[in-house]
C-alpha cells in the first residue's frame, strides 16, 4: 500500500507519453495524405493469410497407403534414378522388351552395361526390398513419381504416381490377391463395389490380370465415364513371377506372392470425376481451391 502511490503515478506518466506519441503519429499520417485523408487505416485488421490445401493426388496417395497400412502393409521408397538392372532386368525383362526402347523410357546414360534411367515404374522398389529382406514375409506398399516417355495428353502424361503392392510369403495364392485387392476397393469407392479380373500379361507377374471397379458414379448402369460398359480399369496385378524372386535371391519353390500396381491420378479423377489429367499438373488455383474441403487428411 505504501508503494501504491508512487508506482501509479510512474504508471500514468508511461500511459501519457505513450499518447501522446500516438496521436503524434496519427497526425503525421493525416498530413502525408492530404485531403484524402490517411492512405492506410493502421486501425484495421491485416490482410487473413490464406491456408493453402494439400494436393489431390497427395491425398489420394496417402488415403491408398492408410488402406493398405490397415492391411499390415508397411511403406518401402526408392530413387527415382534407378539402373536398367532394378527397373528392367530383374523383373524378368527380356533385352528387346518395348519398354527398354528410347521411346518410352528416359535414360540418363546410356554406353555401359547397366544404365542409369527415369524408374518408369516403382516396382525397381519392390526389387530392392526383396533383395534387401530375404527372408519373406514381405508387405510393402511402394508410392513415388515415376516418369515416361509419352504425349502429353488428357489422358496420359511424361510423369506420373504410382502406388505398387508387393506381398509374399508361404502359400499365397491368387484368390488371397483377389481378395486383397477386393477389399482396397471397397475401402476406396465404397462398400458396394464390386472388381472384375481380365487377363492381361507383365513380364514379372504370371498369371497376370487387368482389374476393373464397377462405375461408381452409374452403379454399373453405363455412363459417359465407363463408356456405356459399367466398368473402370484401375490396375494391373498378378501372381510374381518365380524369376523375379530368383533374381532376388528368394527361393521360389518355398515362396510365393503376388504384385498390384496402379496410378494415383488414374484413381483421383475416378474418385473425383475428373476428365483431364493434365489438371494434376497446371497448378490452376482455382481446380486446386476445390479440394480445400477435403475430407481425407
Amino acid at each position: 500500500k505504501e508503494m501504491k502511490r508512487e508506482f501509479g503515478r510512474t504508471l500514468n506518466e508511461l500511459k501519457n507519453a505513450a499518447q501522446e506519441t500516438i496521436d503524434r503519429l496519427r497526425d503525421n499520417i493525416g498530413e502525408e495524405g492530404g485531403s484524402e485523408g490517411p492512405k492506410q487505416d493502421l486501425s484495421m485488421r491485416g490482410d487473413p493469410l490464406e491456408l493453402g490445401s494439400r494436393h489431390p493426388v497427395s491425398i489420394v496417395r496417402q488415403e491408398i497407403v492408410d488402406i493398405f497400412r490397415k492391411f499390415g502393409y508397411d511403406v518401402a521408397e526408392g530413387p527415382e534414378v534407378e539402373d536398367d538392372y532394378h527397373v528392367f532386368e530383374a523383373l524378368n525383362f527380356p533385352p528387346n522388351h518395348p519398354a527398354r526402347d528410347m521411346q518410352d523410357t528416359f535414360f540418363v546414360s546410356t554406353g555401359h552395361p547397366n544404365p542409369l534411367l527415369l524408374r518408369t515404374h516403382t516396382s525397381s522398389v519392390q526389387v530392392r526390398t526383396m533383395e534387401r529382406m530375404k527372408n519373406p514375409p514381405i508387405r510393402v506398399i511402394c508410392p513415388g513419381r515415376v516418369f515416361r516417355n509419352e504425349a502429353i495428353s488428357a489422358r496420359a502424361h511424361c510423369i506420373l504416381h504410382q502406388e505398387e503392392g508387393l506381398y509374399i510369403d508361404k502359400n499365397v495364392t491368387f484368390a488371397d490377391l483377389k481378395q486383397a485387392i477386393l477389399l482396397f476397393a471397397r475401402e476406396m469407392f465404397g462398400p458396394d463395389t464390386q472388381i472384375r479380373m481380365r487377363p492381361s500379361y507383365f513380364p514379372f507377374t504370371e498369371p497376370s490380370a487387368e482389374v476393373d471397379v464397377s462405375c461408381n458414379i452409374c452403379k454399373g448402369k453405363g455412363c459417359n465415364i465407363c463408356k456405356g460398359t459399367g466398368w473402370l480399369e484401375i490396375m494391373g496385378c498378378g501372381m510374381v513371377d518365380p524369376n523375379v524372386l530368383e533374381a532376388s535371391g528368394i527361393d521360389s519353390k518355398v515362396y510365393s506372392g503376388f504384385a498390384f500396381g496402379m496410378g494415383v491420378e488414374r484413381i483421383a479423377m475416378l474418385k473425383w470425376q475428373v476428365n483431364d489429367l493434365r489438371h494434376y499438373f497446371e497448378n490452376d488455383m482455382r481446380f486446386l481451391r476445390e479440394f480445400a474441403t477435403a475430407t481425407e487428411v
